[in-house]
């Protein structure tokens, strides 16, 4: 039968809780995932193509990296195995690991091999062309077996394990049954994210992830409605001995299926911008939750979730643990809480902004005792730019520059308060004296302060402008100050 659509909210959100510290083996093809980021301005006068004019060039590990940057964002600790060349991919791709302090990477450097890079060349936030280089070969018999033996060596410490096959050669047939009959004799769950046409390979697998073309391609029948796919994934589970399969089926949500249980969920309502990695994030959820314990319908339920949020980002991105914490409080959440986030998810939601072609604006203060002086300052910077970002000094911070007794109100009640008005689209507290290190995570196109300032003065500004934005000085309301109100109530007010 068709298993429940709503889930218990406070039990997922406990669930989210028990993903860090999960140890999880993952083991499949790695590869370099290169972007470079650009304008298209003209058409090039050799050929009828247009001209990318690069601004600026990112790497991160992709493929089954991909799926441990993932793990590792959920606060996961992750053994990632593979196999790639010794060439100066490898290398980068090595480096790329090393900025990711929850994995480690276990690369073997074949000489015969070449590493798998895919580089996106992005103008406008569109895709204009990807260039891959790769080879597909299959390791060789002794390349084979001392991935097995780092394998087994590895799961004694690891909860979960997943093999995640892109099908550029690591996971040979050899390879991969030796991974899922180790995980079976350590009676921990394996979960698979197939490729391919045969799934004789993932025999005895816990979990496999397919989506709903290669769920129909494998078992050689439709799947384009319920009934369908509750068959097609049956006859894989009856055909190879699997414990589930979980479908994913994009607008449509995920099917989990066993030989005697069905849960369809529907997709989370959120506004898809790029699909990029979200069968990664998907396998990544499941994968810890599983093994933290979980059982299958919760975890694709947390899975499920995790794809709602991934979907609305920019890339091959990754849910920070968090903000799936967040998400399943979201029913929750009012207009005036979303708008409040932490450091990375705000960088994620200004990128998310810029690439939609919107000028994201950004001020800072104190803000204890908001006052009209400060709702003119916001309003006019608003006025500047198509969202802002306002960056909230902590109370440590506040103390220190302003003496003991201040802030007046905790930062929290500072940040509730900010988010209140219109003016202002996104609120992130900092800990620093200055924002310094909060402009260059948000690499704001506005950089807004008011008062008797010179652009050369303002903390970011020569940041700001090498990147491309502007500094506006704003004049402030006279007659308003937190300092000066807490003057008028008297020095017991001031001590409190």
């Amino acid at each position: 039968m068709t298993g429940p659509q709503t889930e218990n909210t406070e039990t997922l959100q406990t669930l989210a809780a028990r993903l860090a510290g999960v140890r999880v083996l993952v083991v499949g093809d790695a590869m370099l995932d290169r972007f470079v980021y650009g304008r298209v301005e003209r058409i090039s006068p050799e050929a009828p193509i247009p001209v990318l004019s690069v601004e600026a060039e990112r790497a991160m590990p992709g493929g089954a990296g991909n799926v441990a940057r993932n793990l590792a964002a959920l606060g996961a600790g992750v053994v990632f195995l593979s196999v790639v060349g010794d060439d100066e991919a490898g290398a980068a791709l090595a480096r790329a690991f090393d900025e990711h302090p929850g994995i480690e990477a276990r690369l073997a450097r074949a000489a015969n091999r070449i590493t798998t890079v895919k580089t996106r060349f992005v103008a406008m936030s569109q895709q204009v062309l990807r260039a891959d280089s790769e080879t597909t070969a299959v390791l060789d018999a002794a390349e084979g077996a001392a991935l097995v033996a780092s394998l087994g060596a590895a799961l004694k410490s690891c909860d979960v394990l997943v093999l995640s096959d892109y099908g550029k050669g690591v996971l040979t047939p050899a390879v991969t049954a030796a991974a899922i009959a180790a995980a079976r004799d350590a009676k921990i769950p394996v979960i698979v994210d197939p490729k391919g046409l045969d799934y004789a390979r993932y025999a005895g697998a816990s979990v496999v992830t397919p989506n709903r073309k290669e769920l129909a391609e494998a078992s050689g029948t439709p799947a384009s409605n319920d009934s369908e796919i509750v068959a097609a994934a049956r006859g894989l589970v009856a055909a190879h001995g699997l414990g589930a399969v979980v479908v994913t089926r994009a607008q449509d949500g995920m099917s989990v299926i066993t030989k005697d249980d069905v849960h369809h969920l529907a997709a989370e309502a959120r506004e898809v911008f790029d699909v990029s990695g979200a069968g990664d994030t998907v396998v990544a959820t499941l994968a810890c939750a599983l093994g933290a314990g979980a059982s299958l319908a919760d975890a694709a339920r947390l899975a499920n979730s995790a794809a709602g949020i991934v979907v609305g980002k920019v890339g091959t991105a990754v849910v920070h643990r968090d903000e799936l914490a967040s998400a399943l409080r979201e029913h929750e959440l009012s207009a005036i809480e979303a708008k409040l986030a932490g450091r990375e998810r705000a960088a994620e939601i200004v990128d998310i902004w810029r690439a939609r072609g919107l000028k994201v604006g950004f001020t800072n203060g104190c803000f204890d005792l908001l006052h009209p002086g400060h709702v003119a300052l916001l309003a006019r910077a608003r006025a500047l730019c198509d969202r802002l970002v306002v960056g909230l000094n902590g109370d440590a911070s506040v103390r220190r520059l302003k003496g003991e007794g201040r802030p007046v109100q905790p930062d929290i009640a500072r940040a509730t308060v900010l988010a209140a008005l219109g003016t202002v689209d996104l609120v992130t507290i900092f800990e620093e004296d200055t924002p310094q290190a909060l402009i260059e995570a948000l690499k704001p196109d506005l950089l807004v302060k008011g008062g008797d300032y010179k652009v050369a003065d303002i903390v970011g500004a020569d940041f700001v402008q090498a990147h491309g934005g502007r500094v506006e000085i704003v004049d402030i309301v006279p007659g308003f100050s937190t300092t000066g109100t807490i003057a008028k109530l008297g020095p017991k007010a001031a001590q409190t």
